[in-house]
């Protein structure tokens, strides 16, 4: 009986835990890790507009550090549902050399792509 028991709270745990839906914070449209900014990276939340009839995000990253700094980034992109818009843009890498700024972009054709994150780490 205890044996039982024990199994039926187990499932009843297990179910609980078992979820399809993911909620995603689109109005959070920066990400950067700590070592980011520890590394003496910063920059503007991008900003979105349409280029050739494509949906385009732009952003500046600044060097503020004495010697250059290597990073990747990946930009989001949400229709107004706050749903990800396929295909995945794969993560870049980009240099930024001391005391300067580099623009950093990207483009979707999708045009109910509404939102944009960017996400910056080392």
């Amino acid at each position: 009986m205890k044996r039982i028991f024990a199994l039926g709270v187990m499932l009843a745990l297990l179910s609980g835990c078992s979820s399809d839906r993911t909620v995603i914070d689109t109005s959070q449209s920066l990400v950067m890790e700590s070592s980011v900014l520890s590394a003496g990276i910063i920059t503007d939340k991008p900003v979105i507009s349409v280029r050739e009839g494509q949906q385009r995000a732009v952003s500046q990253l600044y060097n503020q550090q004495e010697k250059p700094v290597t990073l990747h980034y990946r930009f989001y992109w949400y229709d107004d549902k706050g749903l990800e818009i396929l295909p995945f843009e794969a993560p870049r890498t980009v240099r930024v050399a001391p005391h300067s700024s580099v623009e950093i972009s990207s483009q979707t054709g999708n045009l109910t792509a509404s939102k944009v994150r960017l996400y910056l780490y080392l």
